[in-house]
């Protein structure tokens, strides 16, 4: 079916007892047993609950999958794939990652003996060069954040095919509106389901979507034993979302479009990023791989100061972290998402204290391009 089609029904059929359309919330830790040792499917709530099911199988369809496993956050999401592997074991990330990625990576895990190699990842020299013996996932953002690089999906995930590599895709920022990397041959799709997924702010959740069977076993066996699981009041909150999800990302995608013109036409930022310009280095792959630009915009502005005047004079535009909502936002990487990311890496990859992010909302786009318009007079 389509993807409006699939984003309404996708996994989903009325309540079985009340006929209810819409999932219920089952709000509830544990579950009444027929006897010893039998029950109806479901024991405890950190192991199974039909509210997360629901959102889990809606995500799997639109991601073109077939399991999809939910967690309390996209970091926890992400932290699952990596216990995938083991002390020795290397893994490949896209150098441009988000700060939260880069801090689980450095801060966390490497000091459980996993080994991390950030690279350039839009070039495919790059990741083949990097590769080694030891490898055994490649990790890739495609649009990376915040500088929107893309990196060729297709060609990484026959680069790790050939070498019996895992590639997991950090699909958060096009959403599977736009893009499913499983079609595009990776092995493994997380999202950071508190941002396009869910789209009104107002829940923090993850979810990793796989096809392989004795994988998705194991990442269930990792959400229950860990038990990094999100409420169902969060899970029916995010399944809500993506019901809307089509026509929110249409809107996203369209006032980014325009403001990207805008800006990009302006004097006072020094360069602008956005897939869906023609200036953008990978504009043409961009095209190739999704079927929009999504709604994430960065420019720099020169200097931090700069900067400051411009995040404080905005009035649609809020001061905020996170991403994806219905409202628009504007994040200030250096400082905020990016802040665990040293100095020297950062600006090396162009987080500098002059760059902006923002977060397309769905308003009016005459009134956010006005609201920039006014900041950048200032």
């Amino acid at each position: 079916m389509g993807f409006s089609t699939d984003a309404v029904h996708g996994g989903q059929t009325p309540e079985p007892v009340t006929g209810a359309v819409m999932p219920p919330i089952f709000q509830t830790s544990t579950y009444e047993q027929d006897g010893f040792g039998e029950h109806r499917g479901y024991e405890y709530a950190r192991t199974q609950n039909p509210t997360r099911e629901a959102f889990e199988r809606n995500v799997a369809v639109l991601e073109r999958g077939k399991f999809g496993i939910a967690f309390a956050s996209g970091m926890s999401a992400i932290s699952a794939v990596m216990y995938l592997f083991r002390e020795g074991d290397e893994i490949i990330i896209t150098d441009n990652v988000y700060g939260g990625t880069y801090r689980l990576a450095e801060l966390v895990l490497k000091q459980y003996g996993l080994k991390f190699k950030f690279i350039d990842t839009t070039r495919i020299e790059n990741v083949e060069d990097a590769i080694t013996p030891n490898t055994r996932m490649i990790f890739i953002e495609s649009p990376t954040n915040p500088m929107l690089r893309i990196t060729n999906i297709r060609a990484v995930a026959s680069l790790a095919r050939s070498k019996d590599i895992v590639l997991t895709v950090d699909n958060t920022f096009m959403s599977p509106c736009f893009q499913n990397p499983l079609e595009l041959g990776a092995d493994i799709v997380v999202h950071s389901t508190t941002k396009y997924l869910n789209g009104h702010s107002d829940m923090v959740g993850g979810i990793v979507v796989v096809n392989d069977d004795a994988r998705a076993d194991r990442l269930r066996f990792l959400q229950n034993a860990v038990g990094a699981v999100p409420g169902p009041f969060d899970c029916w909150l995010a399944l809500r979302g993506t019901k809307t999800l089509a026509l929110r990302m249409r809107q996203h995608d369209q006032n980014a479009r325009q403001l990207a013109d805008y800006l990009a036409g302006h004097a006072e930022p020094k360069v602008v990023h956005y897939p869906g310009l023609p200036s953008h280095p990978q504009h043409e792959l961009a095209k190739t791989q999704a079927r929009g630009f999504g709604g994430i915009i960065s420019f720099d502005i020169g200097s931090l100061e700069r900067a400051k005047k411009v995040l404080r004079s905005t009035r649609l535009f809020t001061l905020a972290e996170s991403l994806g909502g219905v409202e628009s936002l504007m994040c200030h990487p250096a400082t905020m998402t990016h802040a665990s990311v040293p100095v020297e890496e950062r600006d090396r990859l162009g987080v500098t204290e002059g760059l902006i992010r923002l977060s397309v909302g769905i308003e009016d786009v005459e009134d956010l391009e006005e609201d920039l318009q006014s900041a950048l007079k200032l």
